[in-house]
């Protein structure tokens, strides 16, 4: 008897055991696929986008993202590679926010301040709640965050839906609800170098243009100072296309202060209904390009400053400054204690969202 066409489709969407973490946790791994040859390996520890398998300009597929083999590396080393950060992405200066007139004290794991939400998402195990097979494949990851935790209030139901597109778009799109009002701030942390992450230079060579007129400067200890500055005639003007290289060996003061680029930047056409362009990153040698798109009015720039040597990653390869660059889509950092950014804030019955979209295409 003749098979139905359904029967023979060759699903695109594959799960799988991915591990234990030490207390003996099951980690489990889905790969999503689509026909002309890209792949991305999401685990449900962090919710982390662990590979992103992505040809060059002559079809040889090279692993685009920084990470590590096993989920024991990332259990060891918390380098925030390729993981889904909250409750809080960025900075909460000194670990302290106000709701409706009452104080909430959150953990603090970066000096006096909480980055990336304290203990935060990105060592939580999610759940799968959806898985979809067919094109474009995807699948939906979700976690339950206590009220209180890491200081934060109310229960926050959280959910991120990676989906790979035939057209090279990988989809990210992160929704959140909560039983109390709170801040919530989402989005992926990937570390990119399009040469492939095994690659034996750095990525401060990939030519990057950022759709924004102003920068938010920062203190000593990365925090905002509130100030909107312009880039033009500075090493922050990514307008138009110039190598990361340019601008970390800049004398400039904030490059100093964040050794490299650690900054948020805002984007020109601020929060939007759908996706737009924020950033592109290119490297021409391979062909490889990628653009960053968007509903986030910031876009935070980072050229793995933290990394010096002792982070061991894939296969062994031992990560340094400047190995990888983190294009983060998201709110400005300290924006619950700075209202002139804008507003952080999610409600009883209201539902955050923040689409965004790694497009991969050659140039």
């Amino acid at each position: 008897m003749a098979q139905s066409a359904a029967s023979t489709t060759i699903p695109l969407a594959r799960r799988e055991a991915a591990g234990r973490l030490a207390d003996g946790t099951p980690v489990e791994a889905v790969t999503l696929s689509n026909r002309h040859g890209l792949s991305a390996r999401i685990l449900t520890y962090g919710a982390t986008l662990q590979a992103l398998l992505v040809p060059d300009a002559d079809g040889v597929p090279a692993d685009i993202v920084l990470g590590h083999d096993d989920v024991a590396g990332y259990e060891a080393t918390r380098g925030f590679l390729g993981v889904t950060v909250g409750r809080y992405a960025n900075r909460i200066a000194g670990g302290r926010l106000v709701l409706d007139g009452v104080p909430h004290h959150l953990t603090r794991n970066d000096g006096d301040n909480t980055l990336h939400g304290g203990r935060g998402f990105d060592q939580a195990v999610w759940t799968i709640a959806a898985l979809d097979t067919r094109s474009p494949a995807s699948v939906v990851l979700q976690h339950i965050s206590a009220d209180g935790d890491d200081g934060f209030p109310g229960e926050v139901t959280a959910r991120v839906t990676y989906t790979l597109h035939d057209d090279g778009d990988l989809a990210i799109t992160f929704t959140a609800t909560t039983t109390r009002s709170t801040v919530v701030n989402l989005t992926n942390h990937a570390l990119f170098d399009l040469a492939g992450e095994d690659a034996a230079q750095d990525a401060m060579s990939h030519r990057l243009t950022i759709a924004a007129a102003l920068y938010t400067p920062v203190d000593p200890a990365l925090i905002p100072t509130g100030e909107l500055r312009a880039v033009a005639g500075t090493p922050f003007d990514f307008r138009t296309p110039r190598t990361l290289a340019e601008g970390v060996r800049n004398g400039d003061a904030q490059i100093s202060i964040g050794r490299g680029y650690d900054h948020n930047f805002v984007l020109d056409k601020g929060m939007t209904a759908e996706p737009r362009l924020a950033a592109r990153l290119e490297h021409p040698v391979s062909g490889r390009r990628l653009d960053v798109l968007t509903t986030e009015p910031g876009l935070q720039l980072y050229t793995a400053n933290g990394f010096d040597g002792s982070v061991r990653g894939k296969r062994g390869r031992l990560y340094r400054k400047g190995d990888g660059i983190a294009l983060e889509p998201q709110k400005f950092p300290d924006t619950p204690n700075r209202p002139a950014f804008g507003s952080a804030r999610l409600d009883p019955g209201e539902t955050y969202r923040h689409a965004m979209i790694y497009r991969l295409s050659l140039l």
